[in-house]
């Protein structure tokens, strides 16, 4: 079996969907599948090419067995919608180029999406190489970015509505990262055969009896500091207010901490309301390698998991509830739905608050603060639940019985 993945986003580059569709990819390559990976020049989160990679319009690498072809892409750090779409729709031509000229033929091309224009090189590869469209959703766009406010052109959402439908219409397998998104697809497309493709991780990278970590001395925290970790992209969907605000709330508590850790483009807005606030008890850190984090997971306390209150994140899951899961951390979880259902309701991996609600924020974290048994029967539960039900092979074998069962359909 031939596949091709057509992704924006892939390592060097780090984040959530970079990972997983690298540790997908190995996976694959590991059952004997033929794969091969389509991407831009790496640049996120920091907007900047890589400097290995600047002034190249195509690059090809050898990565763990895996054939990566890149192609340019405009970069900006703009933050305005038209640097954006210029930013999506540049690599939309650039990889349909490249899928042209230097790609053959292939059973499948997997589609990551958003953004959800580079379906349109999937699709027309689709028809060029004579393979199957399997679109795999990790966001429900344009719907995301219309209720946070991202975006709020009648014309430009009611385009991209038009152009979501088409590509769920021509794909001939679709696969989402949530229930909640499976769900609404289906809804709207009952025909269509739909598989749910969590996010994972790979207890074995992260592996708690293995790692010992001095981070927590190298960076001046006192053993007897209690450390909530945010570990992530600080943008728009986070709502990372909530953690300022009740940080201010728990002065008299002055053992309590909180890190941020990541970049994005509401890290100065925070920075600012930290400053307008005085708050002392939250720190800023910067994003580091994959291959720190389970060094810094593995010094904090708690992993702190927020997103805003809105319907449309009650389908959700965080991918940075996996990692803090498999390391035996307890999480203090603000989102609703599917993600309180699964990890607290049912694997008892942590406590909820109230997205957006400092107040029960603060009262959560006290009662970690004031429990350490707590954390400990947390950990357990947690590392045993992503163990059973949410690693990198079993997913990745799913999905491969999935292709499977499709492929001579």
């Amino acid at each position: 079996m031939k596949i091709l993945i057509l992704t924006q986003y892939f390592p060097p580059e780090v984040g959530a969907p970079q990972n997983r569709l690298y540790e997908l990819a190995i996976r694959l390559k590991e059952r004997g599948v033929d794969v091969t990976v389509l991407t831009a020049m790496p640049n996120y989160p920091q907007m900047e090419v890589h400097s290995q990679y600047r002034g190249k319009f195509y690059a090809f690498e050898d990565m763990n067995g895996l054939k990566v072809h890149r192609s340019w892409i405009y970069v900006s750090k703009s933050k305005g919608i038209f640097n954006r779409l210029l930013n999506y729709f540049s690599f939309v031509k650039t990889s349909f180029f490249v899928g042209w000229f230097k790609l053959g033929k292939f059973d499948y091309i997997v589609c990551e999406s958003p953004p959800l224009f580079l379906g349109i090189t999937a699709y027309l590869l689709k028809k060029m190489k004579g393979a199957k469209l399997v679109f795999n959703v990790s966001d429900l766009w344009p719907e995301s970015a219309e209720k946070l406010g991202l975006v709020t052109n009648k014309f430009f959402l009611k385009s991209a509505t038009r152009l979501e439908e088409f590509l769920y219409r021509k794909s001939d397998l679709i696969s989402g990262q949530t229930q909640g998104i499976c769900d609404n697809i289906s809804s709207r497309f009952p025909n269509k055969k739909i598989h749910w493709m969590p996010n994972g991780v790979d207890l074995s990278y992260y592996d708690s009896n293995a790692i010992k970590s001095n981070w927590r001395k190298e960076n001046a925290f006192d053993e007897n500091d209690f450390l909530f970790l945010y570990a992530g992209i600080i943008g728009h969907a986070q709502g990372l207010e909530v953690i300022i605000k009740a940080a201010e709330k728990l002065k008299s508590y002055p053992k309590i901490k909180f890190i941020l850790l990541g970049s994005g483009p509401e890290r100065e807005k925070l920075l600012a309301l930290k400053k307008e606030l005085n708050v002392e008890n939250v720190f800023f850190f910067d994003s580091v390698s994959k291959n720190k984090m389970p060094l810094i997971i593995a010094d904090i306390d708690v992993a702190v998991i927020p997103l805003k209150r809105l319907d449309l994140f009650k389908g959700a899951i965080p991918s940075k509830i996996f990692e803090n899961l498999a390391m035996k951390k307890p999480i203090l979880l603000g989102v609703e739905g599917e993600a309180k259902e699964l990890f607290i309701d049912e694997g008892k991996c942590g406590l909820a608050f109230i997205p957006e609600d400092e107040i029960d924020l603060k009262n959560k974290a006290i009662e970690f603060f004031e429990n350490n048994l707590q954390l400990t029967e947390f950990g357990e539960n947690g590392y045993l639940y992503v163990k059973q039900k949410f690693t990198r092979d079993e997913i990745a074998g799913k999905f491969y019985d999935f292709l499977i069962r499709n492929h001579e359909k």
